[in-house]
């Protein structure tokens, strides 16, 4: 069985990456550390693919960072999320004379051969993903490699090993239903993407535990997901908002998710926020455009990508560093889509 970077690693006693990095003759690796890690290759009889690494030593006056966005057809390419954390990026991989480029498709096995392709010919010093899903085999891939990666979001694997960029999510989720619950509101819904997706799980997680906090039951009916926008969701969000006891209120995982329910409120004669509150996250233009405007928290899509490359180029300088786990805050924003209803007209 072939040796792995990452048995090389554990006996130079270095992070895969260093080992990568030094099969490659990163000036930013100290000799010493060098030397130790060829004399482990040699013991193992580790063999690296020069060819990649004479690529990779060609371009690296012009250093390179891919942006990986989730596998989409369309939908992530119409989300603000994305566009402001690629300006934040771009900002500051600009400011650093680092270059940045998109990694996209339409499945995970087109972004995965792009990134085993920028990876192997070296013109890539690391990636960031734009998102954390579980069981990712572009995740795997990077990581069974030793390549230098960052999450924008909570890692679902390899937590211990990974650096990433994230808000706290169930906290953001937990502190959106106590708003929602000091307004009055008892039936309380929540309306998320695919759980895959971990932020959504997390605020789902976070939603759940403040019902809980207050002695309300968490009912299956009231949490709907969303893999994506069809007519049979509309068809079950529909059958939610005409029930004898629908929700008063509901919680939306994103901004996008929210203008879709207000076009179901619209199909069901529901008046915003007359007869449901909507609750969303991003802060996105989205919000700001819709009548009446969205009440939003804002998880400052840009700083998370500011931090990321921020993180990125400091670990591409200085190959040792432990990896990093930063939290960027949240902020709620009051518009007009809730409103207070009688607390002794809200059964439990």
């Amino acid at each position: 069985m072939a040796v792995t970077i990452k048995e090389v690693a554990a006996l130079a006693g270095v992070s895969p990456s260093t080992v990568s990095r030094t099969c490659k003759n990163n000036p930013s690796i100290s000799e010493e550390t060098k030397e130790r890690v060829r004399k482990a290759m040699l013991q193992l009889g580790y063999e690296p693919n020069f060819q990649a690494s004479t690529l990779a030593s060609q371009s690296s006056n012009s250093r390179c960072i891919g942006i990986i966005l989730p596998a989409s057809a369309k939908e992530a390419y119409e989300n603000s999320f994305y566009l402001e954390t690629i300006r934040g990026i771009s900002h500051y991989c600009n400011s650093h004379q680092y270059i940045s480029t998109i990694i996209t498709g339409q499945n995970k096995e087109e972004i995965l051969q792009t990134v085993r392709s920028m990876a192997r010919s070296g013109k890539a010093d690391g990636f960031i993903l734009l998102y954390s899903r579980q069981d990712d085999p572009v995740i795997d891939y990077l990581f069974s490699k030793g390549l230098l990666y960052i999450l924008i979001g909570k890692p679902a694997q390899y937590t211990n090993h990974t650096m990433y960029i994230d808000n706290d999510n169930l906290l953001a989720g937990q502190e959106a239903t106590e708003y929602l619950y000091s307004l009055g509101h008892r039936r309380i819904a929540y309306l998320g993407v695919d759980s895959s997706l971990v932020f959504s799980s997390d605020r789902k997680m976070g939603y759940q535990q403040a019902l809980l906090n207050h002695g309300l039951a968490v009912r299956p009916d009231y949490c709907i997901e969303v893999p994506e926008i069809s007519q049979e969701r509309s068809d079950q969000l529909l059958n939610l908002l005409k029930q004898k006891d629908r929700p008063t209120a509901i919680l939306v995982s994103d901004d996008i998710l929210a203008v879709y329910l207000e076009r179901v409120c619209m199909e069901a004669g529901l008046s915003i926020p007359e007869d449901l509150s909507i609750l969303s996250f991003n802060n996105s233009l989205l919000a700001r455009l819709t009548s009446p405007q969205l009440t939003s928290i804002d998880i400052n899509s840009c700083q998370l990508g500011i931090e990321a490359a921020s993180q990125m180029i400091n670990h591409i300088e200085n190959p040792n560093l432990l990896a990093t786990k930063i939290i960027v805050p949240h902020h709620l924003i009051e518009r007009d889509s809730c409103r207070s209803v009688d607390i002794h007209s809200e059964p439990l």
